[in-house]
This record gives C-alpha cells, structure tokens and sequence, in this order.
C-alpha cells in the first residue's frame, strides 16, 4: 500500500496551517546545559550572584547560550542535584523502565510511595498516578460522565479537558464565560430548575476547570465555584462534583505551593495535577476519596492499559516534593514570587499590557499576529527563549508572548529580558 495520496493531503493541511499564520514549526532541540555552581549544589544564588547569569541553554547546531523564559519547571528542581540523585538510584535498582502496565507487573514500591506522599501532601485519602498530565485528565473525566451528567467547563480550560469531554457522553455540557461566575450560577440554576431549552434529565453535574489558566497565569475562584455547587446540589440527585487540573499551580502558586486550592482557601471534590512542571520531572495525577480511586484504577483506559512513569522518576518526583517541603522549598517559592513581581513591574514600567498575580506565568499582551511574531523572532535573535502564542491556542486578539519565571533565572536575568524589551522597536 502506499501513502503517497495521504501525503498530499496531509502536506495540503499543513501547508493550509502555515497560510493561517499558525504554524508551529521546527522544535528547537536543546543539546546540552551550562549550570553555575550555585544551581548544581542545588542553591539559590546569594548576594553578588544574583547579579550574575543562571542557567544558560544550547541549542543543536548553535554555540550561542540561550536565557530560557519557557519552561514549566517552575522550582528549577528538574537539575536539582537531590532529584537527580533520586531518579540515578532508581535506574540502578530497577531498571530504566517499568516493563508493564501497573495491573501486570509495572507497580513498583516507588510508585506506591509517592501516590501515598502525594495524597498526604493534598490531604486526601488516596493518590493515582498517570503517565502524563495529559493522560491524567483523559483517564478521570470519562469515567465519571455518563448518559445522566452535565458537565460545565470554563471556556479556556485547557486542551485535555476539551478532549476529555469530547471522548465522554454526557446528557449535556454547558461552557461559561471566563472566570464569569453569575454565568455559571445561571448555568446551573437553569438545568436545577429545569429551564434549559430542551429538558434533560440531570442526575450528576461535573464542573471542572483549570486552576491555574496557563496561558495567562490567572486562577480559578474556587471557593466562588463552591458555593455556587453547594447551592444547587440538593436538586441532583448525585449531586455536582468539582474537578480542577491544577497542574500549573501545584508547586508554583499558594504560601507552601499546594497550589489553587491553597490560595483561594478552598478543597475541591477531585484534583488532577502533574509531577513534570514544577516538581522537575514527569507523569500526572489525581488525588480524591479512597472510592473514587479504586473505581478510576478499575475503569480509566489510560491507566489500565497504559505503562506508568518510571520507577526511577517516582523516586525523583518523590524527591521533589521531599524539598518542596522544607525550608529549602518555601525559600525557592518567596523568590519566584519576588521575582514575578519584579518583571510584572518592570513590563508596566515600560508600557506593556500584562496580567498581574503571583503566580509566575506572565503574559506580554500584543493582540496582533504580526506584531507578536516580530516581538518573538526579536527576543529569539537576542538569545532568549520565549512563547509566542497565536490563534486557536488563544483566542484572536489575545495574542499574547507568554514569559515563566523559574526559581533558577536571577535578577540580572529579569533585568536583561527588560532591557531587550525597552529595546524593541515595532
């Protein structure tokens, strides 16, 4: 057989991305990384090193070293020397991989001992892990949406709810306005009282959002969600179930980075987040009652028959969370949030449309393709890496070049990026 009509068509539509002005292109491949002494033993940098340069980033083919503004690893733990100490003995004792998926043989001892350290951490009574955030979300919405669920969703949540609700058949789904929370009291109110254009019956309401929006770095009222919830939820006859994907939060955002749930003061039925951005190293999970996760280990697709992170990155993640619970932790969460403030500040300073908040997602609003792009082949052409977002991953006129602070940057790396922006001439 042969493909060679099915690349027509594919090289059309990938030519038809590229017409829209979307197109994602060549990935840039990093080839190695230069670390100073601070942030190999594992520090922050102290007093004159603040105002030296922190991690640098090579690219394949490229001598040049690169100041990266985009990467989710928020704590700068992914090259912690603890972690990866972690993650070297678990290769030696078990293997570079798990071998199976958990029901056979790929449960470990290290992915037992973190899905209980993670339930501990959120003060839940059990913990599933997932091979990717992704596949977190994908294996916990379906299985708790059937014929009789609505499902209500914030309008810019992310892609993997988007697509869970699709894979899933709910009687009904509903999308409020961002962060618009009289819309989604409207929503709810309509199907409790059975005002809906065409009458469902509904026996269980999901509504699930993201906790930290990630392209913006904004956060969802969940105690706002709640009360919203619990006023409707007699109606229901199983009631209405927060979920919330707080994989941005979870480390980055809260006094002691427990995330969304710890800043808005607020526990939410079920929460997915992931181990692969600010814990420094990869998989997802959730975190819920002891029967919602003995159902969701009988019945999710992408756990059941899908191998888990490695024994090795277990231990890592488990590492992880091992430092973002000392002092040592809470001493890299009060400098991100410094230094989140200090480039909020400088982008106001110089005129720049932002969205300010403490967690280190920071956005350089543009609302112009043509503009954005420039702005970001510019920052490229000046040695920082930086995201430049365009429609459909934004909505059109919210073009945006999304900047993450890391614990890992220093002030003079803050003050370099504000430099080449005072710079920049459209």
């Amino acid at each position: 057989m042969s493909l060679e009509k099915l690349n027509v068509i594919c090289s059309e539509k990938v030519d038809a991305i590229k017409n829209r002005g979307v197109l994602k292109g060549a990935e840039r491949a990093i080839a190695r990384i230069s670390l100073p002494d601070w942030a190999k033993n594992g520090l922050l940098p102290v007093g004159d090193e603040d105002n030296t340069p922190g991690p640098r980033y090579f690219l394949a083919a490229d001598s040049s070293p690169y100041l990266l503004m985009n990467s989710n690893s928020y704590l700068g733990l992914s090259m912690h020397p603890a972690v990866i100490q972690a993650e070297e003995k678990g290769v030696h004792e078990f293997g570079a991989g798990p071998g199976a998926v958990r029901f056979i043989s790929g449960t470990y001892v290290p992915h037992v001992e973190l899905e209980n350290r993670l339930a501990a951490f959120h003060q839940r009574e059990a913990a599933m892990i997932f091979s990717a955030a992704y596949a977190a979300v994908l294996g916990v919405l379906p299985p708790l949406i059937d014929g009789n669920t609505l499902v209500v969703s914030d309008e810019l949540n992310h892609n993997s709810i988007i697509n869970a609700i699709r894979l899933s058949r709910p009687a009904d789904k509903a999308i409020y306005r961002h962060l618009n929370m009289s819309e989604l009291d409207s929503v709810i109110e309509r199907y409790a009282t059975g005002k809906q254009p065409e009458p469902v019956k509904i026996k269980r309401v999901l509504v699930v959002t993201d906790g930290i929006f990630s392209m913006r770095g904004d956060h969802a009222p969940l105690a706002d969600i709640d009360k919203i919830c619990r006023n409707y939820e007699r109606y229901f006859d199983e009631g209405i179930i927060t979920v919330v994907d707080d994989s941005h939060g979870v480390g980055a955002f809260g006094a002691t980075g427990r995330g969304t749930e710890e800043y808005t003061q607020c526990k939410v039925d079920i929460l997915i987040a992931t181990l692969g951005k600010a814990l420094g190293v990869n998989g997802g999970y959730v975190v819920a009652s002891n029967a919602v996760i003995d159902y969701l280990r009988e019945s999710s697709p992408c756990y059941i028959y899908s191998n888990p992170v490695t024994p090795s990155e277990a231990l890592a993640a488990k590492a992880s969370l091992e430092i973002l619970e000392s002092k040592a932790g809470l001493e890299r969460l009060q400098k991100l949030r410094a230094l989140t403030s200090h480039f909020e500040s400088g982008l106001q300073a110089l005129g720049f449309e932002t969205i300010p908040g403490e967690h280190p997602v920071t956005p350089l609003i543009v609302r112009d393709s043509s503009k954005m792009m420039r702005l970001n082949n510019y920052l490229f052409e000046n040695k920082i890496l930086a995201t430049g977002l365009n429609y459909p991953v934004v909505p059109r006129g919210d073009e945006e070049i999304r900047f993450q602070i890391n614990a890992n940057h220093t002030t003079q790396d803050i003050d370099f990026v504000l430099e080449m922006l005072d710079n920049f001439t459209t």
